[in-house]
């Protein structure tokens, strides 16, 4: 996957933030929107695109277009510095091959232990119980 290929295919879109800043926040587009296009994107292969839509299901659109947005600071150039990171870190973590797990027994310290609470349990409900008077 070529970062600069994928960075070359998103798309930005500049939209007024809500929230606190008076007469700066409503005269000001500073809130940035990240689009991009999973379905139609060159930059990255086939068996990585299915990867990605598997993990993003949740957040593409039915055209399969990831939309990110950041308002965090009043730049911006910062904010959009910060959706693009968030974008590349977003690409990376779902490309991320999943460590296979080794089967491993359960240490006999484990048993005992298990079975020692249960037993201490087990007398412990035991002892509520009222007296067997014959």
């Amino acid at each position: 996957m070529d970062i600069r290929l994928l960075k070359s295919e998103l798309t930005y879109k500049y939209v007024r933030s809500s929230g606190s800043g008076g007469q700066h926040v409503n005269k000001v587009s500073s809130k940035a929107e990240l689009y991009f296009d999973l379905k139609n994107s060159n930059a990255i292969t086939t068996e990585e695109r299915e990867k990605l839509s598997e993990f993003l299901n949740n957040r593409l659109t039915k055209d399969g277009i990831l939309i990110l947005a950041c308002s965090e600071s009043r730049s911006q150039f910062r904010n959009k510095a910060l959706v693009t990171q968030r974008f590349l870190e977003l690409i990376e973590e779902g490309l991320k091959e999943d460590k296979i797990r080794i089967a491993t027994n359960v240490p006999r310290s484990a048993k005992k232990k298990r079975l020692k609470d249960k037993r201490i349990n087990a007398d412990k409900k035991a002892n509520r119980k009222p007296p067997q008077l014959e």
